[in-house]
């Protein structure tokens, strides 16, 4: 009987959380955008209309929402998040991205966190997780349902906004509880394969941070291959598990993003953006843009300017 009264009240508890973090994330947002806090891995997110598609290179990041609806889109998958939601990303992804549902009165609102790899390892290390065999096809990007203990961990994170002087000390330790819960929930696993040294996920992100520190440069899959001891067969298998796409289908995204990114926020032209992410011709470039963002080059950033295109961390 009391677990049962326990399980019916964990819904409201939930519904509580998300309104508590919502009036939270509004009281610090007074636009539309991304703000970067005080608290250094901390962004603050809100957007009070639906958007166009937009172009985003994600981080290894957290993104709670508890308000809206925004769809994103990697590779050939597509992942629908509402306010019960959170996304994790595990890895450097290029992704489009929509805001679906949002009005003046009811703004998409999230917090976005960036995940330090680092002290992922070091919880690894010291905490005693379940480590069955790395699950197959481990993707580099899941969604989970939030829980109460995750929402009142961020709810404390926000709330270090308006205490300064405790940020630089409870900023670290409410990060790793946040960590800490990731880890232990279903999607956690992703997090796991990808920090873990030794897996074939490990491995693969390796290459994945080597092609997004390097996307300009040529792409050599076997010297890919070589440097994250795989074969190029094996290489190409687990990096579409991750990433959804293949090698050059990630670096051409990239590309693409990047350019699109240097056109609308330093003015440069298409043919510039295009020898400056790597392409040896500008009429390839226009092509794949085109085929990819569904118009040419400078106009879909007139297009974008026009409408106030979101920054591509969105």
């Amino acid at each position: 009987m009391k677990q049962t009264q326990a399980n019916g009240k964990k819904p409201a508890r939930l519904a509580e959380m998300r309104a508590e973090l919502a009036r939270k994330i509004a009281a610090h947002m007074n636009a539309d955008g991304v703000r970067e806090t005080d608290v250094p891995a901390l962004s603050l997110y809100r957007q009070s209309v639906p958007t166009a598609c937009n172009s985003a290179a994600y981080e290894p990041r957290l993104v709670v929402f508890v308000q809206g609806q925004k769809r994103i889109n990697l590779g050939s998958t597509t992942y629908l998040c509402d306010e019960r939601m959170f996304l994790l990303s595990a890895v450097d992804l290029p992704v489009v991205s929509q805001v679906v549902a949002a009005t003046p009165e009811k703004p998409l609102l999230g917090l976005l966190l960036k995940l330090d790899m680092a002290e992922v390892r070091r919880i690894l290390s010291e905490e005693d997780f379940a480590s069955p065999a790395e699950p197959a096809g481990t993707r580099g990007m899941a969604v989970g349902i939030s829980s109460v203990e995750l929402l009142n961990a961020c709810s404390r994170l926000i709330d270090l906004l308006d205490a300064p002087r405790d940020i630089a000390f409870l900023s670290r330790l409410i990060e790793r509880e946040i960590l800490y819960r990731l880890l232990h929930s279903p999607q956690g696993k992703h997090l796991r394969a990808i920090a873990t040294q030794g897996e074939q996920s490990h491995r693969t992100a390796k290459a994945v941070a080597w092609l997004r520190m390097n996307y300009a440069k040529p792409l050599r899959v076997e010297e890919l291959a070589a440097m994250t001891q795989m074969g190029v067969s094996t290489l190409h298998h687990h990096f579409r598990s991750l990433t959804a796409m293949s090698p050059l289908q990630y670096q051409k995204q990239l590309r693409l993003h990047v350019a699109r990114e240097r056109m609308l926020a330093d003015g440069l032209d298409a043919a510039s953006a295009a020898f400056e992410v790597g392409y040896e011709s500008a009429s390839q470039f226009s092509r794949e843009y085109s085929r990819f963002f569904g118009q040419p080059p400078m106009r879909d950033v007139k297009a974008r300017r026009m409408g106030g295109g979101i920054s591509a961390r969105d």
